[in-house]
């Protein structure tokens, strides 16, 4: 029997640690609060992140990493993707020296632009083929609850994908493999961002053809973004890209496009971050994708207009007239 630690009892952390003990791997969770650690080992639930659920019986939590970490053949990181850093550089003396490290986040990284798996390798100092990448149309609660779904374990050994798509693999969720990591990491990052426009569309009470228009033109940035850093165009297709972009952009669960729809309906920044309990990734990383693409010299209109929204005092209004005022172009550029 493999061995899992997943570090971060968020609700994404602490589903997929749930998927793993379901799919016969024996997990352990780590959190920092005993209060939560204590109600998923002796009462089967974590009801900040996933109230009304029942985790497995086998599924176990602890607040000591080492406790977590002892023998792990996969090292699950589900932290905040602004936080792996720090959080890593404590955690490496730990890590067992053959276990996989496996990324949940869907982030970049503020400063450095860095994708999740390229600063695991830095910070860990672990080879690429030691690194998979988890990314799909994977909202936490609907998994939690046993509903269908899908996922992309992308790594370049296709033999430690393998791995670990055998250790979550179960009769609702169903891994698949990949060797495009790059691919895989972009598709879920850059959908976050697209979907905070998504978010801000609805809010401001435009129809179905506005988000149609942005989720498909967001995907589009999201194919030449990609083709920039050497990905695999046929990834964009698949799950870790259209099927994660229509489920984050499409459900209220969703915390990118609900943030969206707050700051579209009028809220100010401070106001929704008030409101919103867990962490909207693309809030912190749409700056970071920016950068990325201006390093790249790739055009990303929507994200601009989103880290604009965001980040430079922009309003909605003037957000959709700077995208609807722009060149016209053919719909296939930059590819």
């Amino acid at each position: 029997m493999s061995r899992a630690a997943v570090l971060g009892t968020g609700s994404w952390g602490t589903t997929f640690a749930m998927v793993l003990a379901e799919a016969g791997t024996e997990t352990t969770l780590w959190g920092r609060r005993s209060e939560i650690a204590e109600a998923i080992s002796e009462r089967h639930e974590n009801p900040d992140y996933l109230p009304g659920i029942r985790l497995p019986e086998t599924l176990t939590a602890t607040t000591d990493p080492a406790k977590a970490l002892a023998g792990a053949d996969f090292v699950v990181l589900a932290v905040p993707s602004q936080t792996l850093r720090a959080n890593l550089a404590a955690w490496k003396p730990l890590i067992p020296p053959d276990a996989v490290l496996v990324s949940l986040m869907k982030g970049i990284e503020r400063g450095t632009c860095k994708r999740m798996s390229e600063v695991i390798t830095e910070v860990a100092d672990v080879p690429g083929d030691r690194v998979a990448v988890v990314s799909g149309p994977n909202l936490a609660r609907e998994i939690a609850e046993h509903q269908p779904a899908t996922t992309v374990v992308a790594c370049s050994d296709i033999g430690t994908a393998e791995r670990l798509q055998a250790a979550c693999h179960t009769q609702w969720f169903r891994p698949y493999t990949n060797a495009d990591v790059v691919g895989a990491e972009l598709g879920g990052a850059v959908k976050n961002v697209i979907a905070l426009a998504v978010g801000i569309a609805v809010g401001m009470g435009l129809g179905d053809n506005a988000r149609a228009s942005l989720m498909t033109r967001g995907l589009a940035e999201i194919a030449r973004l990609g083709a920039a850093l050497g990905a695999d165009q046929h990834t964009f297709a698949g799950l870790a890209g259209m099927g994660d972009l229509i489920a984050t952009c499409s459900s209220p669960l969703s915390r990118n496009r609900t943030f969206g729809e707050n700051l579209g309906r009028g809220m100010t920044l401070a106001e929704v971050t008030e409101a919103t309990k867990q962490t909207a990734e693309g809030v912190k990383s749409c700056e970071s994708v920016l950068a990325l693409a201006r390093a790249h010299g790739v055009e990303v209109p929507i994200t601009e207009v989103v880290v604009g929204v965001i980040h430079e005092g922009l309003t909605p209004e003037e957000a959709a007239m700077l995208l609807l005022s722009r060149t016209p172009k053919p719909e296939r550029y930059g590819v």
